[in-house]
């Protein structure tokens, strides 16, 4: 009787899964596919990718992840690490300028989460997948998708 209640339990506790995993993907591709991008919301990129965002006025291509220190899944760490993603900005009337945005904030390693660019403020949100315990990053290459937010304002309105 008592093994009925733990099957059951884990079956329902698959069921809620799968729902939830349902809902995150439906939410990502609403915003991923609409073609107007609004100020504040997130943009994603795959690695390689890139977009001209006409609102903005600006190139953007997510050349690649340089560093990817951060905690496998299913592992206990003292330090959270940082995935550090290498993206390429270019203004309508600017030269292309990469600026590496990290995950975390770290002044003695120089990460940086958001950075200023041609009059708008560019925060990296998030890094997917993250590293399995099995693989490492190097498994990543390639499969990495970043999502940004770009708001207006700044403190230096012309490029970096």
């Amino acid at each position: 009787m008592f093994y009925k209640i733990i099957i059951s339990g884990f079956a329902f506790m698959f069921l809620m899964n799968c729902n939830a995993q349902k809902e995150t993907k439906n939410s990502d591709k609403v915003i991923s596919k609409s073609n107007k991008n609004v100020e504040g919301k997130i943009i994603y990129f795959a690695e390689g990718e890139n977009k001209f965002l006409p609102e903005y006025q600006m190139n953007v291509t997510f050349k690649n992840i340089s560093e990817d220190s951060r905690c496998p899944e299913g592992v206990t760490c003292v330090w959270e690490g940082a995935a550090v993603a290498n993206i390429e900005f270019m203004g309508t009337t600017t030269r292309p300028v990469t600026i590496p945005l990290a995950t975390t904030e770290n002044a003695g390693r120089n990460y940086q989460k958001s950075t200023f660019f041609n009059g708008y403020t560019i925060s990296l949100i998030e890094v997917n997948p993250a590293p399995a315990s099995g693989e490492g990053a190097k498994a990543l290459a390639g499969k990495y998708r970043i999502g940004i937010v770009i708001t207006k304002g700044g403190k230096d309105s012309t490029t970096k």
